[in-house]
C-alpha cells in the first residue's frame, strides 16, 4: 500500500499532473471518473496568493469528487512560500505539493519552479520552512536537474526527504529540455533504488499508454505514476492503464457517443466553474483529442472553436455522428 503520510492510495496510484491552463476542477471530474488515484491543482503562485489574487485564489477551489487532491504552490521567496502554503492549508487539501520542477522561462529563471535546483541548499532550507508550516503531508514534484551536467536527482531527494517531505515526483527530464526529447527514467529508477530513500517515488514523463505503463512500472519500479499531456481530452487512459496492469488486456478505445457524452459533460462543468465565455475557451484545448480519428475532424473543430455560445456547442457535439454518417456515405 502506497501512502503519503496516513492517506491510503492503493497499491500503485496513477496521479493526474497538475498542468497550467489544463488541470481545473472540470478537467479533474472527467479524469477522476475513468480512474486517476490522485489530483493535483494548477500550479498555484506563491505571491498571488498572500496578495490575494482572484486568479490565483480561485485556484483553491476543491470539490468532494475529486478527493484525494493536493494543491501545488510554486515561488522563489522563502517567506512568500511559507505563507502561500498555510493559506493552501485551510483549503483543506489532503497534502501541499512544492512545485521544483516547472521549467517556464518567466518562472525558472527567477529562481522558482527548477530553477531552485541551481541552488539546493536553498530548497531544503524553503522545504523545511514549508513542511513545519503546515499540518498536512508536503509532497515535491521536480526535474532530473537544470541540464544534463548537474543532474543530482538522488542527493535531491535525499535532502527533500530529509527536510520532511511525504513523496516525491519526478520527472525524467531537465529544465533545459523543457518537454522535448525522451523523458529518461534511470535516474528515478536511482532516486528509488536508494537505500536511504523511504518515501513514495512517482515517476513522471511520456507514459502515454497501457503498455508502456507496465513496461515502466516492472523496469524502473516506481511507486505510481503521473500522467500529464496523454491525459488531455483523452481521460479513459487511467482507466485503460489500469485494466491493463490488472489483466494484460487492451480495453477497446472508448466509442463516438461516449467520446460526446464525455466532451458534454467537461464542457458542462467547464461552464459551471468558469462562466459561459470562458468555459467554452477553455475547452477548445481538449477538442483535438476527444475526436481524434473521426472523419473530417478539421471542419469539426473549426466549428467547436468559432461557436461562442453554449448551446451552439451542445449542438455541434449532439450533431457529430450524423455528420460522421454524412461523410461516410
Amino acid at each position: 500500500m502506497v501512502k503519503i503520510g496516513n492517506l491510503e492510495l492503493g497499491d500503485f496510484p496513477l496521479l493526474l499532473a497538475p498542468m497550467e491552463d489544463v488541470s481545473d476542477p472540470p478537467f479533474r471530474a472527467v479524469c477522476k471518473e475513468f480512474g486517476a488515484d490522485v489530483m493535483y491543482t494548477e500550479f498555484i503562485s506563491a505571491e498571488g496568493l498572500i496578495r490575494d489574487a482572484f486568479k490565483s485564489v480561485q485556484k483553491l477551489d476543491i470539490y468532494p469528487y475529486e478527493r484525494p487532491i493536493g494543491i501545488q504552490i510554486f515561488g522563489e521567496n522563502i517567506e512568500s512560500m511559507r505563507e502561500a502554503a498555510a493559506i493552501a492549508a485551510e483549503a483543506n487539501p489532503e497534502f501541499i505539493d512544492i512545485n521544483y520542477g516547472c521549467p517556464v522561462k518567466k518562472v525558472a529563471c527567477k529562481g522558482a519552479g527548477a530553477g531552485i535546483l541551481l541552488d539546493l541548499p536553498k530548497m531544503q532550507k524553503m522545504t523545511r520552512e514549508i513542511v513545519d508550516s503546515v499540518h498536512l503531508p508536503v509532497t515535491v514534484k521536480t526535474r532530473l536537474g537544470w541540464d544534463e551536467h548537474t543532474i543530482r536527482i538522488v542527493e535531491v531527494a535525499k535532502r527533500l526527504q530529509d527536510a520532511g517531505i511525504q513523496a516525491l515526483t519526478i520527472h525524467g527530464r531537465t529544465r533545459m529540455q523543457m518537454y522535448k526529447g525522451t523523458a529518461n527514467w534511470d535516474p528515478i529508477a536511482a532516486v528509488k533504488d536508494h537505500p536511504e530513500i523511504h518515501i513514495p517515488i512517482f515517476g513522471n514523463g511520456d507514459i502515454d499508454s497501457p503498455e508502456k505503463a507496465r513496461d515502466y512500472k516492472n523496469r524502473y519500479q516506481v511507486d505510481g505514476m503521473m500522467l500529464g499531456r496523454a491525459a488531455i481530452g483523452y481521460p479513459w487512459i487511467f482507466r485503460e492503464i489500469k485494466h491493463f496492469l490488472r489483466t494484460g488486456k487492451k480495453l477497446p478505445a472508448p466509442g463516438l457517443q461516449e467520446r460526446i457524452e464525455t466532451a458534454k459533460k467537461h464542457l458542462e462543468f467547464s461552464l459551471e466553474w468558469k462562466g459561459p465565455r470562458q468555459g467554452i475557451f477553455e475547452m477548445r484545448r481538449h477538442y483535438t483529442n476527444y475526436f481524434k480519428g473521426i472523419p473530417n475532424f478539421k471542419s469539426l473543430r473549426m466549428q467547436l472553436i468559432e461557436a461562442t455560445e453554449p448551446e451552439q456547442v451542445m449542438e455541434i457535439l449532439t450533431g457529430i455522428p450524423d455528420m460522421v454518417k454524412n461523410e461516410a456515405a
